[in-house]
């Protein structure tokens, strides 16, 4: 399941986030990479223990907060302190799959990857290429969303960024633990918690038919949930 989420940073958030990350002292992205990740990956990476990092990493976290869609998509169990890379002219990311499983850092705790998120933070008008392409079982999706905005997606799809061929694209990109690991049966609840939003806009809350679907919605959700 793709789900592309608008504005989760405001013009002001992006444009400060923008700001920081000017200031900030780049490396090569193969610093987090896996080993066959490493191999395929070609970017920019501001360090994760940076103050920039850190301090932009909080930021986004409390946007996810208030962001019911993005809660709606990845049902959150924990989420991984959100990093920052950027793909200058000539930079790419292979095809390749995220790792399974994630060290949260400075807790000695490990976090299982199921939802996959990418924010950006340049205009799509800014740069050329650097699309984030897809694979999943309805195809091949190539993403690049105007500058707040975000998509999800599960780890398990094989996805690449394609060739920056002009400017420089930024971005924001971490993972989540989700309380339901399957995606089919989170894209499920998914359908099911947008089809009650819908019906709620034109039934009253205590209609029976919103009153039975939202029932069916939280018992599936018991019976799916790791926590």
């Amino acid at each position: 399941m793709l789900v592309r989420i608008p504005q989760v940073l405001t013009a002001a958030e992006v444009a400060y986030c923008r700001e920081r990350l000017e200031a900030a002292a780049w490396q090569d992205g193969r610093a987090t990479a896996g080993e066959q990740s490493a191999k395929v990956k070609h970017n920019l990476q501001v360090p994760a223990d940076s103050t920039e990092a850190k301090e932009l990493g909080d930021l986004v976290l409390r946007a996810l907060g208030r962001n019911a869609l993005f809660a709606t998509a990845a049902l959150p169990l924990r989420v991984l302190p959100p990093m920052f890379n950027r793909y200058d002219a000539g930079m790419t990311f292979q095809a390749h799959v995220d790792n399974a499983i994630r060290a949260i850092p400075g807790t000695g705790q490990r976090l299982r990857a199921d939802v996959s998120s990418t924010l950006f933070l340049t205009p799509p008008e800014d740069y050329e290429g650097g699309e984030l392409v897809v694979q999943d079982t309805y195809g091949t999706h190539a993403v690049k969303l105007p500058a707040g905005d975000m998509v999800v997606y599960p780890s398990t799809s094989l996805h690449h960024v394609n060739p920056v061929t002009r400017g420089s694209r930024w971005g924001s990109f971490f993972w989540t633990q989700s309380m339901v690991k399957e995606d089919g049966q989170r894209a499920f609840l998914y359908d099911m918690d947008m089809g009650i939003i819908a019906l709620r806009q034109d039934l009253p809350d205590d209609h029976p038919g919103v009153l039975a679907m939202t029932a069916a919605y939280h018992n599936l959700l018991r019976r799916w949930a790791e926590i």
